[in-house]
């Protein structure tokens, strides 16, 4: 194949010889003087990769073949991962979504989420653009923080009243009624929501509750995930 190479440059040499010079006697049909210099420069580019190649590995065509076969593949499953690009993020995220308790996989105004292994709905929220890890309680008529979350948030925890009986896991407590500017869960936000601070202690995670899943258009738990749709 080395010893044919250079007679095959030879015959392509020639050939487009032949037809740069009776370009201007219709011999090539339609194209333009531009379309046949770019056909000259094409068909050179291809000559002088296939001469480094050989040059390269001329004491072993068929690695060379190998190697140019390789990097087509690669170039080929580029295309296709950029083709299907968005399906490939899709079920990227739906596998994030089983492996990272919390996370949520968001399409469009629904938002998806996995049961976590202790079977609890553990959510990564953010109230007020501060990131505070929840559990669905769909027994709680509110969202309620703990004192720790409620700082995070900024809320004015000095200014505060605990005037509100709630029931937690150390007993009946009191709580304190605030209103959170934004609470959002994957692409779902809603504003205004009415919660509860609980006092300093008295609570180790924040609970997801009524006054904002009452917001969403609908809501449903599936086996082993919760389903929440917001309005558009």
């Amino acid at each position: 194949m080395r010893r044919l190479f250079p007679w095959i440059v030879l015959a392509l040499a020639l050939a487009l010889i032949v037809l740069f010079a009776r370009h201007s006697a219709g011999v090539t049909g339609a194209l333009s003087a531009d379309d046949m210099a770019s056909l000259i420069y094409k068909v050179g580019l291809v000559v002088l990769v296939g001469g480094a190649v050989l040059t390269i590995f001329r004491q072993n065509f068929m690695q060379a073949l190998a190697s140019a076969l390789f990097w087509v593949v690669i170039a080929f499953l580029l295309v296709l991962a950029y083709t299907y690009r968005f399906e490939l993020y899709d079920i990227g995220d739906r596998v994030l979504v089983e492996l990272v308790p919390g996370r949520a996989s968001t399409r469009g105004r629904t938002v998806e989420l996995a049961r976590a292994s202790s079977g609890d709905f553990q959510i990564g929220m953010e109230v007020n653009g501060a990131h505070v890890p929840m559990i669905l309680d769909t027994g709680a008529s509110s969202v309620v923080l703990t004192y720790e979350a409620a700082k995070a948030a900024g809320l004015p925890l000095e200014f505060v009243k605990y005037t509100v009986n709630v029931d937690t896991a150390n007993g009946r407590t009191l709580a304190a009624p605030v209103s959170l500017d934004r609470v959002t869960v994957g692409g779902i936000t809603e504003r205004a929501v009415p919660a509860l601070i609980a006092q300093p202690g008295q609570m180790k995670v924040s609970l997801l509750g009524m006054s904002f899943l009452n917001r969403l258009q609908s809501w449903e738990v599936r086996g082993a995930r919760v389903l929440m749709r917001g309005y558009p």
